[in-house]
């Protein structure tokens, strides 16, 4: 593994643990060259994904996107970094598992909606803002005042 810091190709592992969800490896690494210490994450990839933009564009999957975005939308809010891991890896999962070499974007974007939904429901409309690309204060307005009728129904 290269060092992030150096460059240099050699690192020594100092420690390896399962992530909590055991979807993943979490490996304490040391540059052999300059001695700094750094983290590594070893996944399963089931598949290589695509992703099919509105535009007609295609773009690798990026699971560091799926999770930057996620982690913005429930920024400042009560969630652990672990349940975001977990909806992020969730998400990965059913995408790999469709059976499918590409997935559309909006698919992406409504299997983080689900997801957020059960979350956190301040991080859901953040995220529904953005994805659903509310022009004006009163497209807000209708979508949280949805989600705060289907909550009080629930």
């Amino acid at each position: 593994m290269r060092c992030p810091f150096c460059s240099h190709e050699d690192s020594q592992v100092k420690d390896s643990r399962s992530t909590e969800d055991g979807a993943a490896i979490r490996r304490r690494r040391q540059c052999e060259a300059c001695g700094a210490r750094f983290t590594t994450f070893e996944r399963i990839q089931l598949r290589e994904l695509t992703v099919l933009k509105s535009e007609n564009r295609r773009e690798p999957f990026d699971r560091e996107k799926l999770m930057r975005s996620v982690s913005i939308a429930a920024r400042k809010r009560p969630v652990e970094a672990a349940r975001i891991e977990k909806l992020v890896t969730g998400i990965q999962r059913r995408l790999e598992t469709l059976g499918e070499g590409e997935v559309t974007s909006a698919r992406i974007g409504e299997l983080v909606m689900d997801g957020l939904k059960g979350l956190d429901s301040v991080a859901y409309i953040r995220f529904a803002s953005v994805y659903r690309d509310f022009n004006e204060a009163r497209d807000f307005e209708a979508f949280a005042g949805a989600v705060e009728e289907a909550g009080r129904n629930e």
